[in-house]
């Protein structure tokens, strides 16, 4: 894949400005949250707008422009959230997202990324094998007294990724371990790699460096066929949406199943094996991340390569993919199952849901534009009546989290197995 391959896509972008908001033809209600793009909304200027990068992209491939901070600092301000590829495709199938992405691999090649914000990042993940510049032997610590499989030792079915922010952060690991306590009660065969877990790079990933995207991902895939399990199962939605979307793009055969936790603990308790007792007296709204859910679905770059209907029609060789089978049903069961649980949804939301601003580097290099972002996303929680916002991610519930606190926003921040956790009694 090369940016060159997607220059006739850049010439179609007819310029209607549709990769800016939410499709007229969804569930949109008003204009208050009708924008979909988080960049176009924040500057308010075409450039930043997945067309308007289309734009850039042609022009830089033609010579009209180089590199310089600004044209670095509108591809980089932008947290690849797929919200104006969506967009795109729902009239035709230009590939938005993955022109995006090139070029942002492009720059990395070239030797004018990563920004300051992202270096520390990605040295971090070359030296201690996690994005948080924490120590490897610290690695399994989340997990200290409780009773599970080590995979490395003892053959298991199911591989519990933690990925490096349930891993590390002191305010999310709590999360790591109440699946986790969940898994076990409902005596899933499961266990875990403790310190020889590694990142899954999908910031390096998104950061453009596919050097250390390929390096990782080779490495884990070999690794987890290896211990021959039959369901790769984490809780983080980045780490969930590269398993699933971009490692299968490594050419490596995947031996097994790639899940995340409220899948596979929605047919827990689809199979009666968990059951939400305890009532929980909250109205609550869920939050769609975008790595769970429009960014999930394995995706086939079409190279370019067409074929034209009546020989002038052009039609992509590969069926366009518009996210609509991301995991958006079982954290909403969930939360229907959960007895004095009063469910509400936000406007935009499942494949339209409107990014936390914290994915693809974008909080690291730009923390006003992450910051408002994830206000934007806290009024629309708010407008719906509801005590707390319901996430599945931890880089969206920090980001919230961060962002209600520094605006004093009063609404409750939830992990959705804190809520199921609570209900079952823990």
């Amino acid at each position: 894949m090369a940016l060159e391959d997607y220059k006739k896509d850049m010439m179609r972008c007819v310029r209607c400005s549709v990769c800016k908001f939410i499709p007229l033809s969804s569930i949109i209600k008003s204009w208050r949250f009708a924008y979909g793009c988080p960049s176009s909304m924040h500057k308010n200027f075409h450039a930043y707008s997945g067309g308007g990068k289309l734009i850039l992209a042609l022009s830089f491939l033609e010579g009209r422009i180089g590199y310089s901070p600004k044209l670095l600092e509108v591809i980089y301000n932008c947290s690849l959230c797929g919200m104006c590829d969506l967009a795109c495709k729902i009239g035709t199938d230009l590939e938005v997202w993955e022109i995006l992405h090139e070029f942002r691999k492009r720059c990395f090649k070239d030797g004018q990324a990563p920004l300051s914000g992202h270096k520390p990042i990605l040295d971090s993940l070359k030296n201690y094998d996690n994005v948080w510049m924490q120590p490897r032997a610290r690695r399994g610590d989340w997990a200290k007294g409780i009773k599970v499989k080590d995979a490395r030792k003892e053959k298991v079915s199911v591989l519990y990724f933690a990925g490096c922010t349930y891993s590390y952060d002191p305010n999310l690991k709590e999360i790591a371990r109440k699946t986790l306590s969940i898994l076990l009660q409902s005596g899933v065969d499961v266990g875990i790699l403790g310190n020889e877990e590694k990142c899954c790079s999908s910031p390096a990933y998104m950061i453009g460096d596919e050097e250390t995207f390929k390096k990782y991902g080779e490495e884990n895939i070999e690794r987890f066929n290896e211990l021959g399990i039959e369901v790769l199962l984490t809780s983080c939605a980045g780490c969930y949406g590269l398993f699933k979307s971009k490692y299968p793009r490594l050419g490596k055969k995947m031996n097994f199943k790639v899940m995340h936790s409220v899948e596979y603990i929605w047919n827990l308790i689809n199979e009666g094996r968990i059951k939400p007792r305890k009532s929980i007296p909250l109205t609550v709204t869920y939050h769609d991340p975008c790595h769970l859910g429009r960014l999930s679905e394995p995706r086939i770059p079409s190279h370019g390569k067409e074929r034209y209907e009546l020989n002038t029609l052009p039609i992509k060789e590969v069926p366009k993919v518009l996210g609509l089978n991301g995991v958006y049903d079982p954290p909403r069961e969930i939360l229907r199952s959960i007895p004095g649980v009063k469910f509400v949804e936000m406007e935009r939301r499942r494949e339209y849901s409107f990014c936390c601003g914290s994915g693809a580097g974008a909080r690291s290099a730009f923390p006003e534009f992450a910051e408002m972002t994830a206000l934007e996303r806290l009024e629309e929680a708010h407008s719906t009546g509801a005590n707390a916002l319901v996430t599945a991610c931890p880089w969206c519930e920090k980001n919230f989290m961060d962002a209600n606190q520094k605006f004093n926003r009063d609404l409750k921040i939830v992990d959705i197995i804190e809520l199921l956790y609570s209900s079952m009694g823990g």
